[in-house]
């Protein structure tokens, strides 16, 4: 139990370069894990162990990593998934997310919240996970601390508490003022920040924490009851009342508890680490997890002990060379040792576990066993895939699965050498199981091989593992979005299938309303409003099967349909002729004839782009915009520079990145995140059906 209590499960969240990868380097140094500080640029930290990753200087796959770290008589064990910044691989932060108990979000002080700040943040949200905020990059020209903060709050909708105030910035960032504790920390040079001080409050900064620090007990106050007690009996309050006031509202989600240094400069990575066993939960911090008995068919609970009935949720899915398939697990329940069994509740296959391996970033090391709360892989599992539900042998449980978004990438793809053919599927495959954002299939028309992804870098960085881990070199088309289909209007058809000619006939007649969601999600909205049983009950999901089929493909250019609303309330059977078949036959037809009526419109991925250059390159960039049909949403001051915030269509952004590159000489950046499906102009839809 004391073990359970002192575990953390955190994820390191933020837009691609704030310094995540850098922060849990960091903090593997600081707690003693790795005893030589690697760093982004050298393409030598633990967690980016990947080639391409040391390659690029960006994380593309979540990685985790345990370690201890002792503070205020407490040994906390801690699991840390550093997890991408990057949109293409947005994914890697669901899953992560799906699983862990607390996050801290890392913000360049610099360049603020970013377009992906808010991905992972609202990701992050999705499932209730209490955070911490830290400022990064406080030695960096242009950096401001309360800037950043205010764009917290305002761009999140959250109140702030300020637990640390910087001292400087940019040049002159020496340390950080603890407002808690009313010290000034600054850290050692000599030692790579492994030490620092505590010295009095320089004078000049006096003022401005007395402010600080009273607004921060208010705050504290206005949230926490038990706290507001002790603020209107006007005592001078313990450290430790403050931080288990702010650890109650941290859990609760009521606030976002700010710290600030700088990883790079080996600044304020203790008292975040300090912060993480302080503030974020235990998994005996949240509530028991909630279930669906198969068998039951009711909900059920589990609580998040070791004496509870085994429950694992599987994460992620990796194929290691050395030992195979691997599944990353986390044990929500119960206790797991080398030759116990679990039901998969997906398959209803009994999966044996060979070992127990808690992994390192990118080195593995045995377990006896893995209790409740840990975080570990499993080798054995055979049929396992990303969101499946483990659990004993006599007590199926399923857990929600994770739902992965759609890809708006293809290229067609085929291996160079005949040779490789065998070996190209089999590594499709895989590549497939590990990632799920990842899509593979084949074009029936062409016989074309697809491979499908989230983005340019995403396919980029899939097919070079292709080339480095299977050794297989392709043949590759260029890219093609992926677009939707829309229904415009709603309209009323009936649609009567018949086939009878002698012997066992065919019948269905069908009557319904088709339109687009009124809620505007995507899928099929389906309700049946047949009465007096004109079509038997049995049929009804036949002819919903028949709707989702027609989806798929839709009839305008073979695209899916985003999402469509059919009323089912009438029609009518045959005494001997009606099947179930028949009635998804009926649907598949009458699809085709009212989404004509209806009237279809193309849809498009639209991007959101965040253009940052210096101001002598914004007329080229805002050109470049207009061009490729992007509309700008906001220009404003970032960091001494201009950021140029635009809708962008995908098919307008394939090699932007070097585009900008060359328009600003090298100066400007630009990062691109999925935004919304919407119409194409009728002129270019027009040109494509034609």
């Amino acid at each position: 139990m004391k073990r359970i209590l002192n575990l953390r499960n955190i994820g390191i969240i933020a837009h691609v370069d704030a310094g995540k990868t850098t922060v849990t380097e960091r903090m593997l140094y600081y707690t003693g894990l790795i005893h030589k500080l690697g760093n982004v640029d050298d393409g030598n930290t633990v967690t980016d162990s990947d080639p391409q990753e040391a390659k690029r200087g960006i994380t593309i796959s979540s990685s985790a990593v345990s370690t201890k770290w002792q503070f205020d008589a407490k040994m906390y064990d801690i699991n840390i998934i550093d997890t991408p910044g990057h949109v293409d691989f947005a994914i890697e932060v669901e899953r992560s997310l799906r699983i862990l108990d607390g996050a801290v979000a890392v913000f360049c002080a610099a360049s603020g919240v970013q377009s992906q700040s808010e991905s992972v943040w609202s990701q992050s949200d999705k499932y209730e996970v209490p955070k911490i905020g830290f400022i990064n990059k406080m030695d960096r020209i242009g950096a401001d601390f309360f800037k950043t903060v205010d764009q917290i709050e305002y761009t999140f909708g959250v109140q702030t508490l300020l637990l640390q105030i910087p001292i400087g910035s940019g040049d002159d960032f020496e340390g950080v003022i603890d407002l808690i504790s009313r010290k000034a920390l600054y850290w050692n040079k000599a030692d790579s920040g492994r030490t620092w001080n505590e010295t009095q409050i320089p004078e000049d900064y006096l003022n401005i924490v007395q402010v600080r620090r009273s607004r921060l007990l208010e705050q504290i106050a206005e949230q926490d009851d038990i706290f507001m007690q002790l603020y209107l009996e006007d005592k001078d309050f313990s450290q430790e009342a403050i931080n288990e006031a702010i650890r109650r509202i941290t859990l609760l989600r009521k606030a976002v508890p700010i710290l600030c240094g700088s990883a790079f400069k080996n600044i304020g990575v203790q008292p975040l680490l300090n912060a993480v066993g302080l503030y974020l939960p235990s998994p005996l911090d949240l509530d028991a997890i909630e279930g669906f008995d198969p068998i039951q068919e009711t909900v059920q609970i589990r609580k998040r002990l070791s004496t509870e009935t085994r429950t694992a949720f599987v994460f992620k899915v990796l194929t290691d060379k050395y030992i195979g398939k691997l599944a990353m697990v986390r044990l929500y329940s119960g206790i797991i040792k080398p030759g116990d069994s679990f039901i998969n509740s997906r398959t209803q296959q009994k999966e044996r576990v060979s070992r127990i391996i808690r992994i390192q970033a990118d080195k593995m090391i045995e377990m006896e066993q893995a209790e409740a709360g840990d975080i570990c892989g499993l080798v054995g599992v055979k049929s396992v895939t990303t969101g499946d539900t483990l659990s004993e042998l006599n007590s199926p449980f399923v857990l929600e699965a994770i739902q992965f978004p759609n890809p708006v990438i293809s290229l067609a793809i085929e291996p160079k050498y005949r040779n490789d053919e065998k070996k190209f599927a089999d590594a499709l495959s895989k590549l497939a199981s590990e990632d799920p954002s990842l899509h593979v299939k084949v074009d029936q028309q062409t016989g074309q091989t697809l491979f499908l992804g989230m983005g340019e870098l995403h396919l980029e960085v899939r097919l070079e593992t292709l080339r480095s881990q299977f050794g297989i070199e392709v043949n590759k088309g260029e890219p093609k979005v992926s677009y939707m289909e829309q229904l415009v209007k709603t309209v009323t058809h009936r649609e009567l299938f018949k086939k009878q000619s002698g012997g066992d006939g065919q019948y269905a007649d069908i009557s319904f309303e088709i339109g687009p969601r009124d809620d505007n999600e995507e899928g099929l909205l389906f309700i049946n409003n047949i009465k007096g049983g004109v079509i038997p009950r049995e049929f009804i999901p036949n002819v919903e099967k028949g709707f989702q089929k027609a989806m798929v493909s839709g009839v305008l250019l073979g695209y899916p349909v985003k999402g469509m609303k059919v009323t089912l309330f009438d029609g009518g059977t045959h005494a001997t002729d009606s099947h179930g078949y028949d009635f998804e036959t009926a649907a598949e037809k009458g699809f085709k004839v009212a989404a004509m009526e209806a009237g279809i419109e193309l849809l498009e991925p639209i991007m959101i782009a965040e253009i940052i250059c210096p101001e002598e390159f914004l007329g080229k960039i805002t050109g470049d915009v207009n061009r490729r049909r992007g509309i700008i949403n906001s220009i404003e001051d970032s960091d001494n520079k201009q950021k140029v915030i635009a809708e962008v269509p995908l098919k307008e952004t394939f090699g932007y990145i070097s585009t900008v590159r060359t328009l600003t000489s090298g100066r400007g950046t630009v990062s691109l995140q999925m935004h919304a499906y919407k119409p194409v102009p009728a002129n270019i839809a027009e040109g494509m059906i034609a």
